[in-house]
C-alpha cells in the first residue's frame, strides 16, 4: 500500500512538472522559478527548442515556394516589425526618448511584442542593464566578456534570463496592460502567425493568379521575416561592439557601423547611442541613415508622440574628443 502510495505521490509530482513547464511556453511568470545562478549558461529547453525550430522551419520554403506577394509581405512585416523594436522597445520603452499617451503607449507595446522578442518590460529591462554595465562583467551580451556567440544569441536563451528585472523597468511596470504583454508574450505573435496564415489563404481564393497560398504566406510573413528580425536585432548585441569605427571614446566597445544602421533602421549608429542614450536620433550627423528617427518625427508631425529628446550641443561638439564620456554614459533612461 505504501509502495502504491509513494508512485501515485510520484507520478503527480512528475504530471505537475510536466504542466508547469508547459505553462512557461505561454505564462512569463511560471519561469521566475526558474532562475538559476546569475553566472550559469545553461540554456533553457521550453525557450530554446520553439527558437531552434523556427529556423528549421526556414527550409519548409522549399516546399511552399516563393511569390512577389509572400515575399513583399515578409519585407513589410519585416520593416514594421524593426521600427516596433528600435522606436518603441529600445528608444521608448528602454530609453524614454520621446513621451506618448498611454493608449499609444500601448499599441507600441503590441507591435513590439509582434516581434517575437518577449516582452516590453523584459527587454527593456535587459536593454537598461546593458548600459549600466556595458562590456563588463554583468552585461550579459557583451562579446568582450562571453565571446560573439552568445553576446548574439546565446544569453537570451539561458535560464539566468527568463525573469524580467522589474526594479530596472518600475516607470513602466506600473502599468497592468503591459504586465499582461510581458506575461503572456507569446500571445501576440500567435496572433500575428494565425492572421497571416488565413491572409493567405483568402488571397489564394480571392486572388489565384497571386498564386500564393496560406502555407506560403506563413514561411514566408511570419517564419522568415522572424528569424532574419531576430538576427538583424542582435547584431546590435554582438557585431556593433566588434566591427565598425568609434568616433567617441566610450568606456565600452560600441562602434558605428552604416552596414548594421540600414539593417536596423539605425541602430546601427551604436557609438554614437552610448555617448548619449536619451537622445532619440541615432545618426548624429546628416549622412548617418536613422529611419526609426525619421519615421518618429512622422509620429510626431501627426501628434501621435511628442517631446522628442535631441542631440545636445555639446555631444555634437565632441565628435573627436573624450571629455565627459564618464557623465554621459551614465545617461541610461
Amino acid at each position: 500500500m505504501r509502495q502504491d502510495t509513494s508512485t501515485v505521490s510520484g507520478i503527480r509530482r512528475m504530471m505537475g512538472c510536466i504542466r508547469r513547464q508547459m505553462l512557461r511556453g505561454v505564462d512569463g511568470h511560471e519561469e521566475a522559478g526558474f532562475v538559476v545562478d546569475s553566472d550559469s549558461k545553461q540554456l533553457d529547453q521550453v525557450r530554446t527548442i520553439p527558437f531552434f525550430l523556427m529556423h528549421v522551419a526556414v527550409f519548409t520554403v522549399f516546399w511552399v515556394g516563393w511569390s512577389p506577394v509572400a515575399v513583399a509581405t515578409a519585407v513589410f512585416l519585416y520593416g514594421v516589425r524593426m521600427f516596433a523594436i528600435t522606436g518603441f522597445y529600445h528608444r521608448y520603452f528602454s530609453h524614454r526618448t520621446f513621451r506618448t499617451s498611454r493608449g499609444m503607449q500601448f499599441v507600441f507595446a503590441v507591435l513590439g511584442a509582434s516581434a517575437a522578442e518577449r516582452g516590453p518590460l523584459w527587454w527593456a529591462a535587459n536593454h537598461r542593464a546593458h548600459h549600466a554595465h556595458s562590456d563588463q562583467p554583468a552585461d550579459v551580451h557583451s562579446p568582450r566578456q562571453h565571446g560573439l556567440w552568445w553576446s548574439h544569441m546565446g544569453w537570451f536563451l539561458a535560464h539566468n534570463q527568463l525573469a524580467t528585472q522589474l526594479p530596472r523597468i518600475k516607470d513602466f511596470a506600473r502599468y497592468p496592460e503591459l504586465h499582461f504583454l510581458n506575461r503572456y508574450d507569446v500571445l501576440v505573435p500567435t496572433i500575428l502567425a494565425v492572421s497571416v496564415f488565413f491572409f493567405g489563404e483568402w488571397l489564394g481564393s480571392a486572388y489565384p493568379n497571386l498564386g500564393t497560398n496560406g502555407w506560403q504566406m506563413l514561411v514566408w510573413g511570419f517564419v522568415i521575416s522572424t528569424v532574419v528580425l531576430w538576427h538583424g536585432t542582435c547584431t546590435i548585441n554582438s557585431l556593433s561592439h566588434v566591427f565598425g569605427s568609434r568616433r567617441y571614446e566610450t568606456s565600452d566597445e560600441s562602434r558605428n557601423n552604416i552596414w548594421l544602421a540600414l539593417i536596423t533602421m539605425g541602430e546601427g549608429w551604436h557609438n554614437n547611442h552610448h555617448k548619449y542614450p536619451s537622445a532619440t536620433r541615432q545618426g548624429f550627423l546628416w549622412w548617418e541613415v536613422d529611419m526609426t528617427y525619421y519615421l518618429l518625427r512622422g509620429l510626431q508631425a501627426c501628434g501621435l508622440i511628442w517631446d522628442i529628446r535631441p542631440v545636445p550641443a555639446w555631444v555634437l561638439n565632441q565628435l573627436d574628443q573624450s571629455s565627459q564620456d564618464g557623465n554621459s554614459e551614465k545617461i541610461a533612461i
